[in-house]
């Protein structure tokens, strides 16, 4: 294992396994749902905790196992554990913190399943959820009760780009003694890392950039050893939300070049939202690399870099945003980030549907919000695509007056 705390060097050598066997340099799949015991004493003291060595795929797997090391070493935090989906590590850093009678404070505005988990699921189950607008620290104060266990939250948050001030929230629930559960997915462990600032445990929907080639979906949860075998031994264990070894090998060959291509997102992000904020028919930009956006200030304290998504509200209707996402040419009609591919995307019809339209506006979601993964063409090609379509904005308006 490396000793480097450099993230790029990280994300090649840390948590590495040699294969004694045939030393093969690329991390062995271990495509294997159980493991052979030696004798039956073996099995019996491995399943009692009392030998170390691998059961079942669900309770641990040597290629997970790699994954898991990384992403933690990556994220400067003791441990990880790696879950099938992004919200399999949402829900399992929750679950297994939470019981009935509980109380969580959550940022106001999420990414759409993890604000339906919190507000439709674990409201059945006797769980309370307070959204608070966290840009306001002493709203967090304010929203604490006596039964408070959990605050959520995401920064830059989904999909308005909110950013937060991690070390202000972490003091707050190290205070209270409440844990703190950050969102990480935006910008990686390449350009901000929560634990250092306090956060006790940070989630990754892995689906995203830490694969970073659109063929994979799976999570990650970090924390303390004690909070990550917590988690593993209750909530994945039990409810089986975990990786296949598989998807664990692809995430661990996408993280070797994640720094390289966090980079040339955020060069790419910066080039295209400076273009945007310049045009005559985007009516507001919410890119945290911009001068004028209230997070820019964070940037070289606590995140590196803006990252890669970008969203803005264009100077038409929902049908006119409709059919500016529909003339794309160069951007994919999807939604997930992170990929090679840029993709574009309606919040409030695709993402963030779970919401009712008041509970979005409420959240700062309009109906004529979008929001764009620019990814790793060449910028020049992706402003082109963008501009082509912004142009024909003042045709359909005519068009529409005439009409």
């Amino acid at each position: 294992m490396t000793t480097s705390k450099h993230v790029e060097t990280q994300a090649i050598h840390s948590g590495r396994i040699n294969d004694e066997q045939f030393g093969s340099l690329a991390t062995p799949l271990y495509q294997t749902s159980t493991f052979i015991f030696d004798d039956a004493k073996q099995g019996a003291d491995r399943f009692a905790g009392e030998a170390e060595g691998y059961i079942y795929s669900r309770l641990g797997n040597p290629t997970t196992r790699q994954l898991e090391m990384r992403v933690a070493a990556m994220e400067g935090m003791e441990d990880a554990a790696a879950t099938a989906t992004g919200m399999g590590a949402v829900s399992g850093a929750l679950l297994a913190n939470l019981q009935c009678g509980d109380h969580i404070i959550s940022s106001k505005a999420v990414y759409g399943c993890s604000y339906a988990l919190m507000s439709h699921m674990l409201t059945k189950f006797g769980i309370e959820v307070t959204f608070v607008d966290m840009t306001e620290p002493e709203n967090i104060e304010n929203a604490i009760q006596e039964n408070t266990k959990v605050i959520f939250l995401e920064t830059p948050i989904n999909p308005n780009m909110v950013v937060l001030d991690l070390a202000a929230i972490a003091a707050i629930a190290k205070k209270h003694d409440i844990i703190s559960i950050a969102d990480n997915t935006f910008l990686t462990p390449v350009l901000q890392q929560p634990g250092q600032f306090g956060i006790d445990i940070v989630v990754h929907s892995a689906t995203k950039y830490l694969n970073g080639h659109g063929d994979v979906v799976a999570g990650i949860i970090c924390g303390s050893s004690e909070m990550i075998m917590n988690i593993k031994m209750t909530a994945l264990k039990d409810i089986g939300a975990t990786i296949s070894p598989h998807d664990a090998w692809l995430i661990l060959r996408g993280l070797k070049t994640l720094p390289i291509r966090v980079e040339r997102h955020c060069e790419n992000a910066q080039k295209v939202a400076e273009f945007l904020e310049a045009h005559e028919n985007i009516a507001q930009v919410y890119y945290p690399g911009l001068k004028n956006h209230p997070g820019n200030k964070f940037i070289g304290s606590q995140m590196k870099a803006a990252g890669g998504v970008i969203a803005f509200e264009i100077k038409s209707d929902l049908k006119g945003g409709e059919a500016f996402i529909n003339r794309m040419k160069l951007f994919s009609i999807a939604v997930s980030l992170g990929d090679a591919e840029s993709l574009i995307q309606h919040p409030a019809s695709m993402t963030h549907s779970p919401y009712t339209q008041e509970e979005r506006l409420e959240a700062g979601i309009s109906d004529t919000l979008i929001r764009i993964s620019v990814g790793l063409e060449h910028s020049d090609d992706l402003i082109a695509d963008l501009k082509q379509s912004l142009e024909q904005i003042n045709n359909q308006d005519k068009h529409q007056d005439v009409a």
